[in-house]
């Protein structure tokens, strides 16, 4: 959600931003040093045999690299387990140096899908690369991200999928770039050597005329073992996600054309999806990948009965509508790790299920000597299933501490150690600092930052009317009013229950927002709104901080559930004072803010957890910005002492 210049090619790149900031410059930097394959020795870590007690692990996982120390970034990282007697379990991982060490001529060295092995799941081995021998029809320069891998029991071979950035003249318009396609090359073995066939699967899909691409990317098959036919999903924010059946031939695969959009554009990526108990379940992730210690980086997950949609999530509310649905699944939790997102899921052999993902050190999430390239290492981490919906730790995310390792071997066993999970709820209304909105003016405690123009707000009918503004409250550009009142000392819940009059569908009416800022200052505050962007609605939960290091962002976001189409949307947020040892969790910010969104005040979807250093000073407060013409009526501010409820 980044946000200024409005005109379709200007927004468009910096969406290109919000999603590929780190890969951009991954890419600029190969083209300078080449990505020089290197084949390490096999490994034989993890321990192999019937043991039933898995031992622990902590993340990050770390594959060794044979006399090079470890491999530090894993993006958008797949999992397979070996086939036909072979024990191991395999991890590809997207083009990224291995380290802040794996340089040429002092430059950042980039591998074309490094791969890595393992026994456990929790002890690693780099192996080598995949696409040492790119394909014909592949520019030198291009990149390979997002792979993933299937094996054929017809073929008894593999098949690695891949986007490939930058495609040739000979597969695509003449002089283009930004031309990314999907590859598949097949081996006899999950280390290869691979062999790429003749033709993309899916060759670049043009928007029109010139060089406007569709992002052709995210490959995912459905199923890790298939015969000869399965369904190939790809997509990301432009362009939307898709469906198509797939066919697997002895050289490499074809897709029908005919593909289904299962997932709305300008809202997912990284689709991954599995089969459970006659469901199938879509996960994606969301917002940025890769902004530094702002990433906030986000899986949700749909179901359906048709692996080809409609999915919906828990509320009911389909990943195709405009106020887009979507339950969330992984997200940050106010500990070191953030960004936690393009996942991988999977089962072990005792049938529990396990998410890998790459996520972001927020105390050292860039590449040494590369500010603004970040850093993924990857995590692992148990999905639970509540009332048929996953959840990553029991709905606590990402784990940051020692846990039971996955059974990883036949004959072993997971053995779960509960972690209690929590969900903050309102319980003592705290009235001297809640509103209804009942008179014909602003209550007391209400105060202007950049008092709006005379005529465009007004209190009446039990509602706060207010016009929204041409202005804003995101990094530089501060002119937006905000109203706001002293928040409570303590730990504390504020709600509100807003509308915003932007259509429910139609594009483009961006960023024009409404909605809650706990704010301590222009270039400091927790922000949760109902926002348009592009042809969708959606509910953005950001944070801004001041002062950061040189060339550190200042701003980042996550979302949370749908807004209503057509009605009310509620928005929560839940202030928790942190001390001890939460406090040094939280790198040492003295406060964790949690978002809550529901449709009908009742029913509310649990986003991510910022943490911040607002101090006891911060303000409840509204905006009505991001462009003018619109109207947001709030019908109140509620604040409330706050309740923690265990999650089940």
């Amino acid at each position: 959600m980044h946000r200024r210049d409005t005109s379709p090619g200007r927004l468009r790149r910096r969406m290109a931003v919000r999603a590929l900031t780190a890969l951009g410059l991954g890419a600029a930097l190969a083209l300078s040093t080449g990505a020089a394959a290197v084949q390490a020795a096999p490994s034989t870590s993890g321990t192999l045999g019937s043991d039933s007690r898995p031992g622990r692990y902590t993340n990050p996982l770390a594959p060794v690299v044979p006399g090079d120390g470890t491999v530090g970034s894993c993006a958008d990282p797949t999992v397979f387990k070996g086939q036909a007697g072979d024990p191991y379990w395999y991890m590809y991982c997207t083009t990224d140096p291995l380290n802040d060490d794996d340089r040429t001529g002092g430059q950042l060295r980039f591998h074309k899908i490094p791969t890595s092995r393992s026994l456990d799941l929790v002890h690693w081995t780099y192996v080598g690369d995949a696409a040492t021998t790119p394909p014909s029809w592949a520019e030198p320069n291009a990149a390979y991200w997002a792979p993933d891998v299937v094996y054929s029991s017809t073929f008894h071979q593999y098949y690695l999928f891949t986007v490939v950035t930058e495609t040739a003249d000979s597969a695509s318009i003449p002089g283009c770039t930004g031309d990314s396609s999907i590859g598949v090359a097949t081996s006899p073995s999950p280390t290869g050597p691979w062999t790429f066939s003749d033709a993309p699967v899916v060759a670049p899909r043009s928007n029109g005329g010139g060089c406007n691409f569709f992002w052709t990317f995210d490959p995912d098959v459905l199923g890790d073992v298939v015969g000869t036919s399965s369904t190939l999903y790809y997509g990301s924010y432009y362009g939307g996600i898709f469906g198509t059946g797939l066919t697997l031939t002895a050289d490499g695969a074809t897709a029908s054309p005919d593909a289904t959009m299962v997932a709305i554009d300008n809202r997912y990526e990284g689709a991954n999806v599995i089969e459970k108990d006659g469901y199938y379940y879509l996960f994606v992730s969301a917002t940025n990948c890769c902004n530094g210690a702002l990433t906030a980086y986000s899986v949700f997950a749909g179901r359906s009965r048709s692996p080809l949609g409609p999915f919906v999530d828990r509320e009911g509310q389909s990943l195709l509508q405009a106020n887009v649905g979507g339950t969330p699944v992984l997200s940050m939790n106010g500990n070191r790790w953030t960004g936690t997102g393009h996942n991988t899921v999977f089962q072990d052999y005792s049938g529990q299920w396990w998410t890998i993902y790459h996520a972001v050190d927020r105390a050292d999430p860039y590449f040494e000597g590369a500010v603004g390239f970040t850093r993924r290492p990857a995590l692992l981490d148990p999905i639970s299933w509540v009332d048929g919906w996953p959840v990553v730790n029991g709905g606590a995310f990402a784990s940051d501490a020692s846990r039971p390792a996955p059974a990883a071997q036949p004959g072993q066993r997971y053995r779960p150690e509960r972690r209690p999970a929590f969900v903050q709820e309102s319980a003592v209304p705290l009235r001297a600092s809640s509103d209804e909105f009942s008179g014909t003016s602003l209550g007391a405690g209400w105060s202007w930052v950049r008092p709006p123009l005379t005529g465009t707000y007004s209190v009446g009918g039990g509602v706060l009317t207010w016009q929204t503004q041409a202005a804003d409250l995101y990094v530089d550009s501060n002119n937006a009013s905000v109203l706001t009142r002293p928040a409570p000392r303590g730990d504390y819940v504020v709600e509100t229950r807003l509308t915003l009059d932007v259509p429910s569908t139609g594009c483009c009416f961006n960023y024009v927002q409404a909605g809650l800022v706990i704010y301590g200052s222009d270039d400091r505050f927790i922000k949760l709104a109902d926002v348009s962007i592009w042809n969708t609605r959606q509910t953005e939960f950001a944070k801004e901080t001041s002062p950061v290091p040189a060339g550190w962002a200042r701003y980042g976001n996550t979302v949370v559930g749908p807004p209503s189409a057509d009605g009310w949307t509620y928005l929560r947020i839940a202030v928790e004072r942190l001390s001890g040892a939460a406090r040094r969790e939280a790198l040492g910010d003295t406060e964790r803010y949690t978002a809550y969104t529901s449709l009908d005040g009742e029913h509310w979807v649990r986003g991510g957890s910022w943490t911040h250093s607002l101090g006891p000073d911060a303000r409840i407060g509204l905006v009505s910005m991001g462009g003018s013409g619109f109207t947001a009526q709030v019908d109140y501010v509620r604040t409330s002492t706050l309740r923690r409820s265990q999650l089940r």
